[in-house]
């Protein structure tokens, strides 16, 4: 499936922190957007002619400027009152985004607020209403995650609620590796380099016994160089990898958690998840005992790999 801009959708930019960890919402597809739009649209025709037919019926007695002037109110109140106070009141929802299971959140994440409803809604009239849709259209086929002009104006985009989940990227922090992770610096750490320990682990499993190492150990100094202190002598490179992975993860979480209890409006999602605390998520990769290999950097040899104790294939835990 592709963005509006023709890549692939699982190349599509999810929502990044400040401290750029990825949170598992991903912008809605162009096509989907549509479709949604068309429903609301739809919806908000169908209100203004019932408005229109009621206000002939029940003001026949009214003079002309009378009746224009209620079928303007009309308007202004099907056309920006709707959406403003429906997508205000279900926290950036709206007919045609519950239809499609999608939601109108801050481009960091946060629900979206009566002030960014209002701006999208005014915003509508013109490159909506005005001119058709042609300028929603375009601006959003321009721009990679599909945003209309309304979405910048009001700092806000459309993701998906209901999106398929991808394979669990999330890792379980090593026992015997959450004290250090606790007092490591992490703030150095790009997401550039996390995005590499974190694909390294999730195919783990399909690289040979040599791959494992090399790739291995190669990440693990490149985070080394920015983490600090150092891991405790003999830790294999995945084990080190989930380490500072999962601590990335518990930290963000908890900085998200406290960011929604100060919001009075936030939906309910949750505490840190058990990945970030040690309890769950995938656990790191089996990494065999083997000798220090000198140009690792102190990561242990697994066997098998260059300066390991043999050439057998262990899978990962």
């Amino acid at each position: 499936m592709a963005h509006p801009g023709g890549a692939p959708f699982d190349d599509q930019a999810p929502l990044v922190t400040g401290d750029a960890v990825v949170l598992d919402l991903r912008p809605a597809g162009f096509a989907t957007r549509m479709a949604g739009l068309l429903i609301d649209v739809a919806v908000q025709v169908v209100a203004l002619v019932l408005a229109v037919l009621l206000t002939s019926l029940v003001g026949s007695g009214l003079d002309a400027a009378a009746t224009a002037a209620i079928n303007l109110a009309l308007i202004v109140l099907v056309v920006v009152g709707y959406p403003t106070a429906f997508e205000t009141l279900t926290r950036g929802r709206s007919l045609g985004k519950l239809a499609l299971g999608l939601r109108v959140v801050g481009t960091d994440g946060s629900p979206e607020r009566f002030r960014q409803a209002l701006g999208r809604a005014l915003a509508a009239v013109v490159e909506i209403w005005t001119f058709s849709g042609v300028v929603a259209l375009l601006c959003s086929l321009l721009n990679r995650d599909g945003r209309r002009v309304g979405d910048f104006i009001a700092g806000t985009m459309v993701v998906h609620e209901r999106a398929a989940r991808r394979p669990d990227d999330s890792f379980a922090m090593p026992p015997q590796l959450a004290e250090w992770a606790r007092g490591a610096e992490l703030s150095q750490l790009s997401s550039e380099t996390a995005g590499m320990a974190r694909q390294y682990l999730m195919r783990f499993g399909e690289l040979t016994e040599e791959s494992r190492y090399s790739m291995g150990v190669r990440i693990a100094d490149l985070v080394s160089a920015v983490v600090s202190p150092p891991p405790p002598p003999g830790t294999a490179p995945p084990e080190y990898l989930a380490a500072v992975l999962a601590e990335r993860r518990r930290r963000e979480e908890e900085r998200l958690a406290e960011r929604r209890a100060g919001v009075q409006d936030a939906w309910q999602q949750g505490g840190a998840g058990p990945a970030a605390h040690g309890h769950g998520g995938t656990p790191a990769p089996g990494w065999p005992d083997g000798p220090q290999s000198p140009q690792s950097g102190g990561f242990p040899a697994p066997g098998g790999a260059p300066g390991g104790a043999d050439s057998r294939q262990h899978p990962p835990s």
